[in-house]
């Protein structure tokens, strides 16, 4: 499956690579990833089977996620949205079939 690839200013932005491991925060991509969500719908226990099969039809949600890359692969790419000096915002991974489209902010 091939990822659209929205380059901020012309780039190598196509390739797939590994950002390199530094903490400085200026080295890394900021991106908008688009993807589609998996999505499990129901209550535990049992469930209408009637509001399942109109449930079944419906696409999954179209996401859109913003952060700095930490990694991008061939399997995902792992986001952060904040970042410091030590510290960072919990680790978001896409997996590379969910993704429609990135988009290079910076």
């Amino acid at each position: 499956m091939d990822i659209k690839v929205t380059p901020k200013k012309p780039s190598s932005a196509t390739k797939k690579t590994t950002v390199a491991k530094t903490t400085n925060p200026k080295n890394y991509p900021i991106v908008e990833v688009i993807w589609t969500d998996a999505e499990e719908i129901g209550e535990v226990g049992w469930n209408d089977l009637k509001e399942q099969l109109k449930s079944a039809k419906k696409t999954c949600p179209t996401m859109k996620s913003v952060g700095y890359v930490l990694h991008r692969g061939d399997t995902h790419i792992s986001l952060i949205s904040t970042v410091g000096a030590d510290l960072s915002s919990t680790l978001e991974k896409i997996p590379t079939g969910f993704i429609k489209e990135i988009r290079e902010l910076k």
